[in-house]
């Protein structure tokens, strides 16, 4: 689905991604982990066109590395950044509705399901954005994402500053999204989540992949563990 080979990044002069290799089979979760400041989000962002790439980026078989954003997007790759990035000023279910690619809904998902899966969302249709609780926007956002029918969804740090219970909520989604053909990308620090619905992990460290593994094998990978995920 996705296969990422020999890929760096800069910001300015700063070298931040060196020589990223990772892959994403269909229908996958996979988790990247470290700590921050490791090249995580950068991966994310450079694979979806934000940052000017340097290696290969495959998706569903073809080169995409130098595409622009929507044209990335409309080969089917969703992407939900760490920063929350809804509409304030329309409604919850204004926002759902842009995330569809067309004017009907023939996807895997449907306005009715998100509001099914989250009840908060749902009590809040008619309201802005903007007012929303943290945890509600990264829902709206992880859902307005979906509404577009991807292939394949990269999560940046769905949990972050959520409550217990929402935690919870967004995890039984990301595993009922993997049900469905739809493979994942989840960028996460809570080792807890990721281990728990991971298929397959990588570990960064210094901008490069220092680990790859099962979560079974990275809960006895002590020196792992300790070197790169610990604080």
């Amino acid at each position: 689905m996705l296969e990422v080979n020999d890929l760096n990044a800069f910001y300015g002069k700063s070298h931040i991604l060196r020589g990223v290799t990772f892959n994403v089979k269909e229908g996958e979760i996979v988790s990247l982990l470290g700590r921050n400041g490791v090249g995580r989000s950068t991966t994310a962002k450079t694979i979806m066109g934000e940052v000017a790439p340097i290696g290969s980026i495959k998706f569903k078989g073809s080169e995409i590395a130098g595409l622009r954003s929507f044209e990335i997007a409309k080969l089917g790759l969703g992407y939900v950044p760490e920063n929350r990035d809804i509409f304030p000023s329309l409604t919850v279910r204004q926002n759902l509705l842009l995330g569809m690619k067309g004017t009907t809904q023939s996807g895997r998902w449907t306005i009715e399901e998100m509001f099914k899966m989250f009840p908060n969302l749902a009590a809040r249709a008619d309201v802005h954005g903007g007012v929303l609780s943290g945890g509600e926007q990264q829902m709206l956002c992880m859902c307005r994402t979906l509404m577009g029918d991807p292939d394949m969804i990269m999560i940046d740090e769905p949990t972050e500053g959520l409550a217990p219970k929402v935690v919870e909520q967004v995890g039984n989604l990301l595993e009922e999204i993997a049900k469905r053909g739809v493979a994942i990308l989840l960028i996460e620090q809570k080792l807890s989540i990721a281990l728990r619905i991971s298929h397959r992990v990588y570990v960064m460290g210094h901008g490069s992949i220092v680990y790859e593994g099962t979560p079974t094998s990275l809960m006895t990978a002590n020196d792992v563990r300790s070197e790169w995920l610990e604080v």
